[in-house]
């Protein structure tokens, strides 16, 4: 029986997804469409099957072709990235750094030193939310004050702490890593460097941003984001990790299996070997290449509506935008984006003063728009609608107390859907849309 006929109110919603992703501007910088090809392999019977174990070295009888599998998508993240040894088996990004901590550290006194939330770092970079600051004492660094990072501080912070972990890779930062004085400063204290690429790796792989794995010890990525593949994770050790460690890579596969996860999800093991092989194309790297040329267009677009752009602009995918000389915070302009069809998500920016979830700014991206084929032309219509949805909002006064914000925003969220000026912006967006298809 097909979907429809099994469950329709399941059938129903995901038309409904397929229909809001189609007809908005998808600006969330870590979102991104997934091809046809990596779609279908998720949708196979590979989902069927159970391999607790590696290639070769299975619990389980009947592993024959899922050995190949994971065989064929091992070797292509060693190809594409250039790595000794890659795991495959993560389910996503998060358990795969939570592994990286298990096989590294051996106390809850290790340090991991990572750049903090509310710079840009990730929550599994020791933010004391997450189980990375919760079971290892957190180290964390924040960016100077023209919103890069500061290096020279890093150095003697690393020095004066020791950790026994340096993340470097992040979720919120605009600028170029520069990963070879990250593994200066790791091997100056004697530290583990792991580049957390999640965000960067399409564009790693396009020559446009810089790679870490001559820099660092172990690299891990996501696999969605600017890789377009489906959601889960890789996790590589580099020929500077062996020489450092020769067990690191066992290390780290038993960390993976049996520490923290059973089976992998061989399905999406299967759909990240295509995602590999998509990436390895002249194709891809053209892709790469316009992911940041369109945030040098949209970056400079923006600023002619003066806005504030994070570090005064982008060297990647991602721009972020301090919104306190608009007179509005990124919850009520995140809302508002999205009355007019343009998807982006509140951000924290450099030293914010406002509260989590009623942060300064707003985080915006070009990954997924690239992907549907948009190029320097749209992004200066986009910066456009993006200028005219914030002047709709612009003047409203938002309460200091709690309770008062809570009331604020629900009556906030029905009054903006009634904006004359946000409908007409979204109507235009949808015919934009409908010129650039999703795959």
């Amino acid at each position: 029986m097909t979907l429809l006929q099994t469950d329709p109110q399941i059938a129903k919603l995901i038309a409904l997804e397929e229909k809001r992703q189609t007809e908005v501007l998808e600006m969330i910088p870590s979102e991104n469409y997934a091809s046809r090809a990596v779609m279908q392999a998720l949708a196979t019977v590979l989902t069927n099957k159970y391999s607790e174990g590696y290639p070769k070295k299975r619990y389980y009888q009947g592993n024959k072709i899922i050995d190949e599998v994971e065989i064929l998508a091992q070797g292509r993240a060693k190809k594409l990235f250039g790595v000794p040894h890659a795991n495959v088996q993560p389910y996503s990004g998060s358990p795969a750094n939570t592994a990286i901590y298990l096989a590294l550290c051996q106390s809850q006194n290790d340090k991991i030193m990572g750049l903090t939330l509310a710079f840009g770092g990730h929550l599994t970079h020791g933010a004391p939310v997450s189980i990375s600051g919760k079971y290892f004492k957190a180290v964390p660094y924040e960016l100077g004050k023209n919103g890069y990072l500061d290096y020279d501080q890093i150095e003697k912070l690393a020095t004066a702490e020791k950790p026994k972990i340096i993340v470097c890779g992040f979720t919120a930062y605009p600028r170029i890593i520069d990963f070879k004085k990250f593994g200066q400063i790791a091997d100056s204290c004697g530290a583990y460097l792991l580049a957390d690429v999640s965000h960067i790796a399409g564009l790693i792989v396009a020559g446009v941003h810089p790679s870490p794995v001559p820099y660092s010890h172990i690299v891990m990525t996501t696999t969605h984001k600017t890789l377009r593949g489906p959601r889960g994770a890789i996790i590589m050790v580099t020929q500077k990790g062996l020489k450092k460690e020769p067990e690191l890579a066992e290390k780290i596969d038993k960390a993976v299996f049996p520490g923290l996860q059973g089976g992998p999800h061989d399905n999406q093991t299967a759909a990240i070997a295509v995602a590999l092989k998509e990436a390895s194309t002249p194709t891809f790297k053209k892709y790469g290449q316009q992911i940041v040329k369109n945030t040098k267009a949209l970056t400079s677009s923006l600023s002619t509506f003066h806005f504030d752009l994070s570090s005064g602009g982008s060297d990647n995918h991602l721009i972020l935008i301090d919104l306190r000389n608009k007179g509005v915070n990124g919850a009520v302009a995140a809302i508002a984006l999205e009355a007019a069809n343009i998807v982006v998500n509140k951000n924290a920016v450099p030293f914010d003063t406002n509260p989590p979830f009623y942060p300064s700014g707003i985080r915006l991206g070009t990954p997924a728009i690239t992907t549907r084929g948009m190029k320097e032309a749209e992004m200066k219509k986009i910066a456009q609608w993006i200028s005219l949805a914030i002047d709709e909002v612009k003047n409203e006064r938002f309460p200091d107390q709690k309770e008062a914000r809570i009331q604020f925003m629900k009556g906030f969220r029905i009054r903006i859907n009634h904006n004359q000026n946000l409908k007409k912006i979204t109507s235009e967006v949808k015919n934009l849309t409908k010129k650039f298809p999703i795959p």
